[in-house]
């Protein structure tokens, strides 16, 4: 409050709202409720959904944050704190981490391959990659800090090391990130654990009694289904099974697949996949206990498995009797020019129906066990990936069934299950209510929509996207928050078009926009039965639809 006495009368000149932390806001709004001041309604609302990230990770200690050198800034891609030794490879990131060092894995930007050396990292700073990138997407999952597309960088990955800021950063020098803000700093600055009061329990109580839509996670392991489980998220709704194909006693065996030039030799190398596939599912139904899960059939480009490392090449001649050149000549023949749009999602299916096979019998079989086995009661949910054309989904669906009936069959099991698709490509939405026709379900994956829709790489557009915020072109990044006027528009026609072929089909979203809250506000208003997001956004959508729901109340 600014105010002035001038000749013994008070005068106000003007007030602002107390800045205060999320601890801060949470105790206040509990303490007005006790004191009869405000309502529970209103104290949720009281909250911004966004600032629940200040409780659920790490913070830089604030005299350290005051003396700290930014030496650059980049996207705030996963929030939280995070300082340790710089290391360049995933290998090299996780042997550190075995020694007992705190990692910070620098990358010119990660892939599949990484997720090792990413579990075993504190943070991830990347010089390419937008705030969907495989390093923002799969860092928020892990809650761990993650800042990306820093093109400042001049990287050598090959001599070890990076410069940025007048600086050069050698391997094993100490960097710290800030995932909540973007910004890089010199050193190794000291982090303060995140700690949830009793407080924020009975807030997300409110918040659960006032919302309606549903928060379900995106989850691919069995840890992470543990922890947002935790975090009170009420399924999956997105499980990715590509993730699970990257252990190391796992990735030769698909790489085999891939290689194989026969259906049989494919076949066969799924079938030593199947029992690692099954035991995931098994393992994340029983954590589960009974909330529903959504499985993504295999979706990226299969060059993402396919070895890179002099090593790894010649390992996987020998077991399949090829020279390293043979090798080599086949991953070279998976290469594309745009592989985000080229053979990926069900077009995988398409040209190799074993792939669904082992897919679907891995999830039957895991289901209908996991339910022999705890009594609980499951429905699997089976997701086909990047549909366009109605006639796609149903070969890909037939082959699903036959095979979903065959382990039915076999186990004397009547389990019910459901086949559904993901909406991100915009012919998909436009040919809704045909699409609606095969498919029990809706999920759209918005950051492929928001690319394909926009039609610039999520990748690549961090690079420009700044001229066009500075330009008021656009008000911010649509791959954070939704694009309500384009992408969401196609969303809303999607879901109208869909229920008027399937009254009751069940539509949600499993795209990154499903832990913003304002992305979260729009999906309640189109109508969505529930939002999806990494785990440690769940109480922030949990809060946002609560929001959503009381503010629209009655409209």
């Amino acid at each position: 409050m600014e105010f002035t006495i001038q000749e013994g009368r008070l005068f106000f000149l003007q007030t602002r709202n107390g800045k205060r932390t999320a601890h801060a806001a949470i105790q206040i709004a509990c303490d007005l409720v006790d004191e009869g001041k405000i309502t529970p309604e209103e104290a949720v609302c009281r909250i911004e959904a966004k600032s629940l990230d200040q409780l659920l990770h790490p913070t830089f200690d604030p005299e350290a944050l005051k003396a700290g050198e930014v030496i650059g800034s980049a996207l705030p891609a996963s929030p939280g704190a995070a300082a340790g030794q710089v290391y360049f490879t995933a290998e090299e990131a996780k042997a550190a981490h075995e020694k007992g060092q705190r990692v910070i894995l620098v990358r010119l930007e990660t892939s599949p391959e990484d997720i090792e050396g990413m579990h075993a990292s504190e943070g991830i700073l990347t010089v390419r990659g937008g705030m969907t990138s495989h390093a923002a997407v799969v860092a928020r999952g892990m809650g761990t800090c993650c800042v990306s597309g820093c093109g400042e960088i001049k990287i050598d990955e090959n001599a070890k090391y990076f410069e940025l800021g007048g600086h050069t950063f050698h391997e094993g020098d100490f960097i710290s990130l800030d995932g909540s803000t973007g910004k890089i700093y010199k050193g190794d600055m000291k982090t303060v654990e995140a700690s949830v009061g009793g407080n924020f329990g009975r807030i997300m109580a409110w918040a659960d009694q006032f919302r309606t839509m549903q928060v379900r996670t995106n989850a691919d392991t069995p840890a992470d289904t543990i922890n947002a489980v935790k975090l009170g998220a009420e399924g999956i709704g997105l499980c990715r099974t590509e993730h699970m194909f990257f252990e190391p006693d796992r990735i030769p065996k698909i790489r085999k697949m891939i290689l194989s030039d026969t259906a049989e030799a494919r076949e066969a190398a799924l079938m030593e996949l199947l029992p690692f596939q099954k035991s995931d599912f098994k393992a994340m139904y029983k954590a589960l206990e009974g909330r529903p899960m959504t499985v993504r059939y295999l979706d990226p480009p299969l060059h993402e498995f396919v070895p890179t490392d002099e090593e790894d090449i010649k390992a996987l001649a020998e077991e399949m009797g090829m020279t390293p050149g043979q090798v080599k000549a086949k991953c070279d023949e998976l290469h594309e020019f745009n592989p985000m749009m080229g053979h990926r999602g069900c077009r995988l299916a398409v040209t190799y129906p074993e792939i669904a096979k082992m897919q679907t019998r891995a999830v039957m079989e895991a289901a209908i066990e996991t339910q022999e086995e705890t009594g609980i009661k499951i429905v699997p949910e089976i997701m086909i990936p990047l549909v366009g054309e109605k006639k796609e989904l149903k070969f890909v669906k037939d082959i699903v069934v036959e095979t979903a009936e065959k382990v039915k069959a076999e186990k004397g099991s009547d389990m019910e299950y459901h086949i559904g698709t993901m909406i991100e490509i915009p012919r998909a939405a436009l040919t809704a209510d045909a699409i609606a026709e095969e498919a029990e379900f809706f999920s759209f994956g918005t950051n492929d929509l928001t690319q394909m829709t926009f039609g610039f790489s999520r990748d690549d557009a961090g690079k420009f996207l700044d001229s066009y915020y500075k330009a008021k072109i656009y008000e911010s990044d649509p791959f954070a928050r939704l694009d309500q006027t384009g992408v969401g528009q196609l969303v809303q026609m999607a879901t109208e078009k869909g229920r008027k072929t399937r009254p009751e089909l069940k539509v949600g979203v499993c795209g990154e926009h499903g832990g913003d809250p304002s992305s979260v506000e729009f999906f309640y208003k189109a109508g969505l039965n529930y939002v999806s997001c990494s785990p440690f956004r769940v109480p922030i959508a949990r809060l946002a639809a609560a929001q959503a729901a009381i503010n629209n109340a009655g409209k």
